[in-house]
């Protein structure tokens, strides 16, 4: 069975945009890249699980999202990088109750199904305490949360749940993979 590191997208990959529908609007957070990097090294895939209710609410399409996803496959793309899947949950969660939408696990379950992928060997991190309950609600190995998106403004809250809480992306999959940045330096190159 294969590993993977499950992602949440906005926030985490991407700068925190609300209802985010404009392609020219998809800016890398510093360090993602570099995430990603590591995460492919390291043999894992790097799954996004995100919620996407803007699509329920009609603040935006599904084609406005596959724009933007396309977007971002295009950064990740000119820099050598990829995501290996990308799964969302457009239901509104004020009418709809779902199991795909986090802190249900159905998105990383799904993933799990389609790509072989063993969950308990596997991680979540996102920028929201939701996120880390997704990642523990379908058994993943650990979890982290990182300070971007929302993160910095619902640390205190992950902290207090005793969830794991990192500055980045890159910090988070490091600290999960226990992986110092003199082995980096060293191993990486």
């Amino acid at each position: 069975m294969r590993r993977a590191f499950f992602l949440d997208r906005d926030g985490v990959i991407i700068k925190q945009v609300e209802y985010l529908k404009n392609p020219d609007e998809v800016e890398l957070i510093p360090g993602a890249v570099d995430a990603l990097r590591l995460i492919h090294r390291r043999g894992f895939l790097a799954v996004v699980v995100s919620n996407q209710s803007g699509i329920a609410r009609g603040f935006f399409t599904r084609d406005d999202l596959s724009a933007v996803q396309n977007r971002l496959y295009e950064l990740l793309a000119a820099q050598g990088e990829k995501l290996d899947g990308f799964y969302f949950c457009p239901h509104d969660p004020h009418v709809e109750k779902c199991p795909c939408r986090k802190p249900s696990p159905g998105m990383i379950l799904q993933a799990a199904r389609d790509f072989d992928i063993d969950v308990s060997a596997s991680y979540m991190i996102g920028d929201r305490p939701a996120d880390v309950e997704t990642g523990i609600a379908a058994g993943c190995a650990d979890c982290a949360m990182t300070l971007t998106g929302y993160g910095e403004r619902l640390a205190a809250e992950a902290r207090a749940r005793h969830y794991r809480v990192l500055p980045t992306l890159f910090d988070a999959v490091k600290a999960l993979l226990g992986v110092a940045d003199d082995d980096l330096n060293t191993k990486e190159n």
